[in-house]
């Protein structure tokens, strides 16, 4: 009796343990009924650059047979032509030209989300999903004032809602060029410190500018600062040599952590935000693609791509979690030719077309510069289809907290609309309207078949890559149904159209709209 007495803590130690186990793999269940959630952000990447979507000079197997399982959008938009606004408009489902500082970000740019905005990740962090960001990131990291590359960075991602970061500061074609993960620099030696600019050199490492002969990818427009791996960047940079990365390794480095996120998180919800280098300038790609498009480098990037997005749909095979997963590819603005680098990008073009039919393309309110890929698969709720909807990035937040059925915070997203159905393929509605912003902050708005773009008196042309902004002092109108090309100027034709989009976009432009 003294035995079993001295069993009974035991047992009922047991009993409870094994109650608490049964309600931890209870809960475990009922966590993994939730989608896990991978949004993967191209560089870049156009319209006409895909297989999936028309192109016909190059093969992306992997992106179409996505595109195959899941549903591949022809109208949906970016809300902006160039990179740091769109992601910050992204993950915070506001439109970012309600900001002043969110255009494209300097490599030491302090953190342009403020901590006390409820991102798409804190969002998704309050479901009950671990989150990550992985690759590039290009919305600045530290306090005002700018970026200490050399001690502990703060805030950085984990302030606005990420449990995990390994992140490219800025772009791969801009100073520094070292990674960062969980605040600190990858690799960083404490008696080698980095500097950095943006407004005078720093250090002694030589520049494309003073060191020509140094280079091995010549700039074609500004890119002649600092020169690192031998391509010539923006800004300059000196220290920190051990952490600097390797152009020719990039994707394989981000893919690697990507895969490694979903592995650690498989017996929990996660939500993955990865942004790729490619197809942005320089475009070195890893030897195992180098001259494999027949494209020159910009196509064998599109390959490198296509390859990353492959490693990402094995993993999810791999460790069966492909049915409950929703990954969505697509590309934070419209594609670009010469962006800045001697890379032959043009003269080996060979008849492919990265705009598709569309005017425009990077920096540009015309269509390609926001019309952009956008696929998603979710095999246990999306079937294979087609999707002409009208739809916006900017409703990936809110779509997605109706997903999860978290009810958005006071204030939080407050431009991103419910449009669930239609981002799952489950029906055609169209988005109300679209608001598209070019580089120098002119916006148009899309509604039914026409388009607006509103008068400015900014530059026509982007100096760099010669691109036409769709600046104009006048107002533009276009018939999209009939004229997706944009060729055809029908303002005069129709004055009252372009009065009633003029004021709708004004009241757009006025306030935030009201949650209904």
């Amino acid at each position: 009796m003294k035995h079993f007495t001295g069993l009974m803590p035991c047992l009922s130690a047991f009993v409870l343990l094994s109650s608490c186990g049964q309600k931890a793999r209870q809960k475990a269940d009922l966590n993994r009924q939730k989608p896990n959630i991978i949004f993967i952000y191209s560089d870049d990447l156009g319209i006409g650059d895909l297989s999936c979507y028309g192109a016909t000079k190059i093969h992306t197997p992997n992106i179409d047979r996505l595109a195959g399982q899941g549903a591949q959008f022809s109208n949906a938009y970016a809300t902006s032509a160039t990179s740091t606004p769109s992601r910050f408009g992204l993950l915070t489902g506001m439109y970012p030209w309600r900001q002043t500082n969110t255009g494209i970000a300097p490599g030491n740019s302090e953190l342009i989300i403020d901590t006390t905005c409820v991102t798409l990740a804190d969002m998704l962090k309050e479901a009950g999903y671990a989150t990550g960001v992985v690759g590039k990131w290009h919305l600045g990291l530290g306090p005002k004032g700018g970026t200490n590359f050399n001690r502990k960075i703060r805030p950085n991602a984990q302030d606005i809602g990420f449990d995990y970061e390994f992140i490219i500061p800025a772009t791969v074609d801009r100073v520094p060029c070292v990674f960062v993960e969980n605040g600190e620099v990858v690799g960083l030696d404490p008696e080698d410190p980095i500097t950095v600019s943006y407004h005078q050199k720093v250090g002694n490492w030589p520049t494309g500018e003073e060191n020509p002969e140094l280079v091995k990818l010549k700039p074609s427009q500004g890119h002649n600062n600092t020169i690192i791996n031998g391509i010539p960047r923006i800004g300059w940079m000196t220290g920190g040599k051990a952490a600097l990365w390797n152009d020719e390794e990039i994707a394989d480095v981000i893919t690697n952590k990507a895969k490694a996120f979903i592995g650690e998180h498989q017996d929990e919800p996660f939500f993955l935000y990865m942004g790729t280098q490619d197809v942005h300038v320089p475009r070195i790609p890893h030897p195992r693609f180098a001259g494999k498009s027949g494209l020159g480098t910009r196509g064998d990037v599109i390959l490198q791509l296509d390859w990353t997005i492959g490693e990402i749909m094995h993993t999810l095979d791999s460790l069966n979690l492909a049915e409950n997963t929703i990954l969505i590819v697509t590309s934070d603005n419209g594609p670009v030719i010469d962006d800045g680098y001697q890379d032959q990008a043009l003269e080996r073009l060979g008849g492919h077309t990265p705009m598709g039919i569309y005017r425009g393309g990077k920096y540009s309110v015309y269509e390609a510069g926001t019309r952009v890929p956008f696929i998603i698969r979710w095999p246990a709720q999306i079937k294979p289809t087609k999707q002409q909807a009208l739809f916006s990035q900017i409703d990936v937040y809110a779509s997605m907290a109706s997903l999860v059925g978290r009810p958005l915070h006071k204030g939080a997203a407050p431009d991103s609309q419910e449009c669930l159905n239609t981002l799952l393929g489950k029906d055609d509605t169209n988005r109300p309207y679209i608001v598209q912003q070019n580089l120098n902050n002119t916006l148009s708005l899309i509604k039914g078949q026409w388009k607006y773009i509103e008068p400015s008196k900014a530059p026509a042309i982007e100096f760099w890559t010669k691109m036409e902004l769709g600046n104009n002092p006048s107002p533009q109108l276009y018939d999209l149904s009939a004229d997706p090309q944009e060729q055809w100027n029908v303002a005069q034709q129709h004055p009252e159209v372009v009065k009633e989009l003029s004021e709708e976009l004004a009241a757009i432009k006025s306030q935030r709209p009201q949650k209904k």
